[in-house]
């Protein structure tokens, strides 16, 4: 409803318009409310305390630790069920597998056709690795041969290969087998054989090696101690052997483990060879399963045990606690002076031999950093790394 006004009303009305408008403005100026003062208002409500700041920020680098957790849990979650998912498809294709009857058995005659040649190198521990083999064969039934060669020789004629190739791959009888003697490496795939057995060896820091065989001709050891040794009476020291230049003790006698692993071939018995030793580093490499050393026998054992578990199964706790462990000790042994393994060292035999030995160390000990872990000082063989997924064609 609109209201008539006089002229006289208007003009009074509007004054009064006016000065209220002039009050407010000037009491928004007053209180600072004003455009200018509200924008400052504003600037003042974002400013905090130093304190509530760095509480703000803790809280804020909180929650995303918080989120990142959960984030990884739920990764975890996932790896989980694609593992669950993959073992579920390969148990389905053993199962279809498990019906076609000549295929299990060509799996299973596989592992019973397996051989492992250990030519094991003299005064390496070799004879106590050896006897957790005899221990074993009964119980993980399988057959150990000794390789029994005239007078040690390590090197056979032509036709004693011959004859050994056609005994190792067609005695259907002694497999699975396990064969032992100090013979040198055998080239397999030159006789046209189409599966090779398994190498196996141990090898020894060379001076003690030597040290070692050297008391070993004149004293034996505990395994047999009645036997007459080839240097018995003899009771000069090995120090006294070096100090007067004794061919028994000479440089050349260390020259033994390059020629083992490098085999039959004559430059491999060329004492201080490079060939040799080049070919000795790539048969270790290429044509052994696994090469230990004799100072760290017990981690050797466990990883043929955990690769090898047809021949090796409770061998790592036989070894450990049975009595023919350690049962190999060469008698009278006298550890030799800082002067006469210096003299040694300074042979150019010793410098190759040694070089192949931290050669073979350095990959044993690769091998062992991918197989094990140290928990509490003991050793843990890992579990399976590894698994199968995205098979296809999927089964109905």
């Amino acid at each position: 409803m609109s209201l008539w006004l006089t002229p006289a009303a208007k003009e009074t009305n509007r004054n009064t318009n006016q000065e209220q408008s002039s009050g407010v403005l000037r009491s928004n100026k007053h209180n600072g409310t004003g455009a200018e003062g509200g924008a400052s208002g504003c600037r003042a409500a974002i400013m905090m305390p130093p304190k509530l700041q760095l509480l703000a920020v803790v809280a804020f680098a909180v929650a995303m630790l918080f989120l990142e957790n959960q984030i990884q849990k739920l990764e975890e979650s996932r790896s989980k069920l694609e593992r669950a998912i993959a073992r579920h498809e390969v148990r389905e294709i053993e199962q279809r597998h498990t019906m076609d009857g000549p295929r299990q058995e060509a799996a299973l005659d596989e592992e019973e056709d397996m051989v492992i040649i250990y030519n094991r190198v003299p005064k390496t521990a070799s004879t106590s690795f050896t006897n957790i083999a005899y221990d074993l064969c009964a119980k993980n039934k399988y057959h150990v041969l000794h390789i029994n060669t005239t007078k040690n020789n390590p090197v056979m004629s032509l036709q004693d290969q011959v004859r050994f190739v056609k005994n190792i791959t067609s005695w259907k009888e002694m497999k699975p087998g396990f064969y032992h003697g100090h013979v040198s490496y055998l080239d397999f795939a030159k006789f046209g054989v189409k599966k090779k057995p398994i190498y196996i060896n141990v090898i020894r820091d060379p001076i003690e090696r030597l040290v070692s065989y050297y008391y070993f001709l004149r004293f034996g050891d505990d395994y047999r101690p009645g036997l007459r040794r080839r240097k018995q009476g003899d009771k000069k020291t090995f120090d006294e052997c070096v100090a007067e230049g004794g061919s028994d003790c000479a440089p050349e006698k260390l020259w033994l483990q390059i020629p083992f692993f490098c085999g039959h071939s004559s430059e491999c018995w060329n004492v201080g060879s490079r060939w040799a030793m080049d070919q000795a580093k790539y048969n270790l490499i290429n044509e052994y399963f696994l090469v230990g050393v004799t100072e760290e026998l017990e981690d050797f054992i466990m990883l043929l045990e955990a690769a090898l578990p047809r021949f090796f199964r409770g061998a790592t706790e036989l070894y450990r606690t049975g009595k023919k462990s350690h049962l190999r000790k060469t008698t009278e042994k006298k550890l030799p002076t800082k002067q006469t393994i210096a003299k040694l060292q300074q042979s150019d035999i010793w410098k190759m031999e040694n070089e192949f030995y931290e050669f073979a160390l350095e990959q044993f000990q690769f091998i062992r950093a991918h197989a094990v872990r140290e928990k509490d000082g003991d050793l843990y063989i890992l579990a399976q790394n590894f698994f199968y997924e995205k098979i296809y064609p999927k089964s109905n």
